[in-house]
């Protein structure tokens, strides 16, 4: 299929975590009645954004995958014929947890997940006290309708890991994401922060040659203001839409993946990649001594 229709549901939750993923399969299904055949859901959507708080009994909010919610909206995917992105909190065992992302086919089939490669530590984001680092590697999934590859949040910041995401055949990037504004922050900063959140994912696209998809969620929670402004760029970096700052929506948007064919002939950089150049990217800095 060439064209394909993406939707984005950005939203805000509460601390009640069913009512939460009622609410995103609600959504799910404003999306497919709109024609959207891929759904991508944000981070972390059935919950409150815990992390940040460093607090242990957090990790009950932590569950398998497979497990309850993907078996859940595993059904309405098959109902609907809508392939789904869901970010959850996964529990690995006892002691061990990660921020994952399962994928669900069209015809309910979980297709599998991809853990969070990058995590980050900062205040109002205390990640690395809740996640273990992804230990799958970079993904692809084969749903009905693309070969999709799916990052999460921090992992936008990094282009090694579109880059080799893309490399492994995705034609739309998924980004679900939770970031926001401290509420002591002055408009130019929040500008600053949301235009360099957007560039970066919009240079994967260029750099790539593929659709990006991010989507982010809205609502203040303990001092911090989730920013939405969910987006979608083509394979040449422009915005086809750009969501609300503050209001919840579900959009559907349609990408033409005979596009990256075209960006990539005309704008050839995988053809002029020197791979053989690329060796010292894997240290951490370049030493002169």
């Amino acid at each position: 299929m060439s064209k394909v229709q993406v939707g984005l549901v950005q939203m805000s939750c509460t601390a009640d975590k069913q009512q939460n993923l009622q609410k995103a399969i609600s959504k799910v299904r404003e999306a497919a009645q709109q024609g959207a055949q891929i759904i991508c859901l944000q981070e972390l959507f059935t919950s409150l954004y815990f992390c940040d708080v460093e607090d242990y009994d957090n990790f009950k909010l932590a569950e398998t995958i497979p497990g309850l919610s993907t078996d859940e909206l595993s059904k309405v995917a098959a109902e609907l014929g809508v392939v789904i992105i869901a970010s959850l909190f996964e529990k690995r065992t006892q002691g061990v947890y990660h921020n994952t992302t399962a994928i669900l086919d069209a015809d309910g089939t979980y297709l599998g997940k991809y853990r969070k490669m990058h995590i980050p530590d900062d205040p109002g984001f205390y990640e690395k006290f809740y996640f273990t680092p992804g230990d799958l590697g970079y993904k692809v999934f084969k749903t009905k309708f693309a070969t999709i590859g799916v990052l999460i949040c921090w992992d936008q910041w990094y282009p090694e890991a579109s880059r080799i995401t893309a490399l492994m055949g995705a034609e739309i990037l998924f980004y679900p994401t939770a970031i926001g504004w401290a509420s002591t922050q002055d408009v130019d900063t929040n500008t600053e922060q949301y235009n360099a959140w957007q560039t970066i994912q919009r240079s994967h696209a260029v750099a790539n040659g593929v659709h990006v998809v991010s989507v982010n969620r809205v609502g203040e929670e303990a001092g911090l203001k989730f920013w939405g402004g969910s987006f979608v760029s083509n394979p040449f970096g422009k915005v086809m839409f750009q969501g609300d700052h503050h209001d919840e929506q579900t959009t559907v948007v349609e990408l033409d993946l005979d596009k990256t064919d075209h960006y990539r002939t005309h704008w050839p950089f995988l053809r002029d990649r020197r791979i053989d150049s690329y060796a010292p990217v894997t240290k951490r800095l370049i030493d002169n001594d």
